[in-house]
């Protein structure tokens, strides 16, 4: 269970599908020239009953004779005009204006980007920046596909129940998970045409800033009650399937394991996000106002307003059991929503809460479009394990009475 990562519920009942990348590109634009169409270049139909005599049929044909001589003509004309134009075409071309991203962003009836659609936030690029990457927020197009290509022939998990991935996750040896199940996609993140090193874009150096000494005591105490067995109520949130692990349901919505997928239906007075773990469904009332500092809920509150194009989500009101990397119930998060194009939207989260972090810290990533549906997760409806925690505790401590 290191790191906080907790898969004693029923995580793995929803249908898993590969999570790709999916561009969509536009058919090239094409040119045709048409001939007019004109009787003079069809040729006559000789219709022997209308030739009374041989001078008459001997005449229509020296007049067919004639229209074909005209017709081959303006042939020849019409394919030099053609062969005129077309280098003219061809030389033009690459230099007619290209269309703007905005022109080619979605926008819904009231004018504003449509950010409806079903978005995955999948991505090799870890939240910190390795030490290997110190001093390079991005890399070259060789550098990066070299590191998908490594960590595709190394990170697996199919047939090797030790795995890495497995015992970060606190599941080494129980052969619970394959590639198939997990859902981290294949490539780093690209923003800006560039391959990303961090999540984290500021500070610079790509770290999560240092952890105050009252963040750092509501870490030890989450891990104290990590370990304790005695109540439902004490176990981690994400395992009593009331909220997702690692942030996925955010705010900040951050990429985990699996079950990275998101839908958002947008409407002028709100936007809903229907976050794939856990079926959280995060509500952003546009133009609202938060509750009174007394109204605490497990994501926060969130109102939104548009910047230009841009939805920007402010969040506050938390519950102090979220625990956000060890912040208080005062956490502030501001997200930004920028539709890029027809297949992305660029997220960028702020977080701010002065008792847990030195400093204010943003992440940034692209949301990318995904087929769907998104299938019910039904955790609760397969979450055995809990009772098989608490049970097996219960059994322990009878065992261990026995002893005495």
């Amino acid at each position: 269970m290191k790191n906080g990562f907790v898969f004693s519920n029923g995580h793995d009942l929803s249908p898993r599908r590969p999570s790709r990348r999916r561009m969509s590109w536009s058919m090239a634009s094409f040119f045709r020239i048409a001939l007019p169409k004109r009787s003079g270049l069809i040729p006559a139909t000789i219709d022997s009953k209308t030739t009374a005599d041989g001078h008459a049929r001997k005449s229509q044909m020296r007049e067919n004779k004639n229209e074909s001589a005209t017709m081959t003509t303006r042939l020849s004309i019409a394919l030099v005009a053609v062969a005129m134009v077309i280098p003219a075409f061809a030389q033009t071309t690459p230099k007619a204006p290209a269309k703007s991203k905005t022109q080619a962003i979605p926008r819904a009836a009231d004018g504003h980007p449509d950010l409806q659609g079903i978005w995955t936030n999948v991505t090799l690029t870890p939240l910190e920046r390795p030490a290997e990457w110190t001093g390079k927020p991005t890399l070259s197009e060789a550098e990066a596909k070299a590191f998908e290509k490594h960590d595709a022939e190394t990170n697996t998990i199919d047939g090797n129940t030790d795995g890495k991935l497995l015992q970060n996750a606190g599941s080494a040896g129980t052969g619970a998970y394959n590639n198939l199940f997990f859902d981290r996609g294949s490539e780093l993140a690209r923003v800006d045409g560039q391959k990303r090193t961090s999540l984290i874009v500021d500070p610079p150096d790509g770290k999560v800033p240092r952890i105050t000494a009252a963040g750092r005591a509501r870490n030890t105490a989450a891990l104290r009650n990590f370990n304790s067995v005695d109540n439902v109520k004490n176990r981690p949130l994400s395992e009593r399937c009331l909220v997702g692990f690692g942030s996925t349901s955010g705010p900040p919505m951050l990429p985990v394991l699996y079950n990275n997928n998101y839908q958002i239906v947008q409407t002028p007075d709100a936007v809903v996000i229907m976050v794939e773990m856990i079926h959280d469904a995060r509500i952003v009332r546009i133009n609202g106002i938060h509750p009174p500092n007394n109204v605490r809920q497990w994501l926060g509150d969130s109102t939104g307003h548009w910047e230009g194009d841009t939805l920007v989500v402010d969040t506050t009101n938390f519950t102090p059991d979220t625990r956000f990397r060890g912040s208080s119930g005062n956490l502030h998060v501001v997200e930004r929503f920028k539709r890029v194009d027809g297949s992305s939207i660029l997220y960028r989260a702020t977080m701010d809460d002065p008792s847990s972090f030195a400093e204010p810290w943003t992440v940034e990533f692209p949301f990318l479009a995904t087929p769907g549906p998104i299938y019910e997760y039904a955790c609760h409806e397969g979450n055995y394990a809990l009772d098989d925690i608490l049970g097996g505790a219960r059994k322990m401590e009878a065992e261990s009475n026995k002893k005495k």
